[in-house]
């Protein structure tokens, strides 16, 4: 029987809405659309569930935890670089990430033109194979404030393993 004590699993999702004026960016793919999401950060809301996701797995709280949306040192901040962050957290906690999986739902845009170079931003920027990151995008079929177009929104599932 093999020994599954090490790993743990961890949930996270996030949710943006759209504003005038901002660019749409999504696992670090800027993405051609009439409107951003709204956020302290680039709102990146599909790294943002990553994050934790991540966090979760190691029971480190909460994205708005490490990066509180009260300090102005993350006004704007690339969150690519937050999720390095993260993803160096569940490290020095002692944990190897094993796999990422995620899903983001937007009516529009279309995303799945950018799901190749979302999966490889997601991946450098966590250290991890490409093969290890998964990334899906789903309509609400016009249900909810996605269905809607008033926002995006993600969730992801990550596993990780206890290194000691």
């Amino acid at each position: 029987m093999e020994d599954f004590s090490r790993l743990r699993i961890g949930q996270g999702m996030d949710v943006h809405a759209f504003a005038e004026g901002r660019r749409l960016i999504l696992g670090g793919v800027d993405i051609p659309h009439t409107k951003g999401l709204l956020g302290h950060s680039d709102a990146d809301v599909l790294a943002h569930a990553i994050s934790d996701a991540l966090l979760g797995a190691v029971r480190g709280g909460d994205i708005g935890k490490l990066f509180p949306d009260t300090d102005p040192a993350y006004k704007d901040a690339d969150s690519l670089k937050l999720l390095s962050s993260v993803a160096q957290f569940v490290r020095d906690a002692g944990y190897e990430i094993l796999d990422v999986d995620s899903v983001i739902a937007a009516q529009a845009p279309k995303l799945s033109p950018y799901r190749d170079a979302m999966r490889e931003n997601l991946a450098r920027a966590m250290g991890l194979p490409v093969e290890s990151v998964g990334v899906k995008a789903t309509t609400t079929e016009h249900l909810g404030f996605e269905g809607r177009e008033e926002g995006i929104s993600a969730t992801a599932v990550c596993l990780c393993a206890r290194c000691c």
